[in-house]
């Protein structure tokens, strides 16, 4: 039996009494970029976060059905969401560094609240190692004691993108991380995600069909709480096999 990075089993999911994600079933592989597209509304976010159970945090969400992270039960009662948002990280559409704490203390700050390094050599290494992943260490080695205020958008979702990786998730969950990062900035973040996926298994939300077609090896398009239609890349996007899908790549979903 093959073991996926996420699987669901008919999850749905409510705030009070509206239902907003639709009895979904899918899997997503290991060491991949999956992608889940759709327009603004249809439930993205909410799908995304109910891979680490930051969804709970909201005291209107109920969730039926199962999320399954390398074959286990993540609603089980035995399992601890903070062990589960440690396997299965996080990165948010705005940049949201600590803006009082150092770069350093950026990446420091998850090790250290949960214990996770016992000396200052091993700190050190473990910055620096959670930098160069995100391909940000040579840009700032030389002012890791400076502010995140000193660096560009694109950087500054690297920084927190770095400090995910410093817990060594093996999931990492990216929603729209570049939506408010310029041009040059997404291209750094598109081409590390590319580099991350050899290591990690990525879920990206997008509602930019091109994105999904750059980045992504597999891609689920989501419309109205439901999934529509999931696949392999390339194929979703020659030859889609429902309706609402070929509008929504073409434009013409209304």
């Amino acid at each position: 039996m093959k073991e996926y990075a996420i699987e669901t089993k008919d999850l749905k999911i409510y705030y009070g009494k509206k239902e907003v994600i639709k009895g979904i079933n899918l899997r997503i592989p290991k060491n991949t970029i999956f992608t889940i597209m759709g327009p603004s509304g249809c439930g993205k976010s909410t799908l995304l976060r109910s891979f680490n159970r930051l969804l709970e945090l909201n005291m209107d969400a109920k969730i039926e059905g199962e999320v399954l992270i390398f074959g286990k039960n993540i609603y089980g009662e035995d399992v601890d969401p903070i062990s589960i948002r440690r396997k299965v990280g996080m990165v948010f559409q705005y940049p949201n560094p600590f803006p009082h704490l150092t770069l350093y203390d950026n990446i420091a700050i998850g090790l250290k609240l949960n214990n996770l390094v016992k000396s200052k050599e091993e700190m050190d290494k473990r910055v620096r190692w959670a930098l160069e992943k995100a391909s940000l260490w040579d840009e700032v080695k030389d002012r890791l004691y400076e502010y995140p205020a000193s660096l560009s958008g694109g950087q500054k979702q690297r920084l927190v993108i770095a400090r995910a990786l410093a817990l060594k998730p093996k999931i990492l969950l990216m929603d729209e991380p570049t939506a408010n990062v310029d041009p040059v900035g997404t291209k750094n973040i598109e081409k590390l995600l590319f580099e991350l996926k050899k290591d990690y298994t990525i879920v990206l939300v997008t509602h930019e069909p091109a994105q999904a077609a750059r980045t992504s090896d597999f891609v689920g398009f989501l419309y109205l709480g439901k999934l529509i239609e999931v696949g392999p890349t390339k194929y979703i996007f020659e030859k889609p096999k429902n309706e609402l899908t070929e509008k929504y790549l073409t434009g013409s979903l209304v």
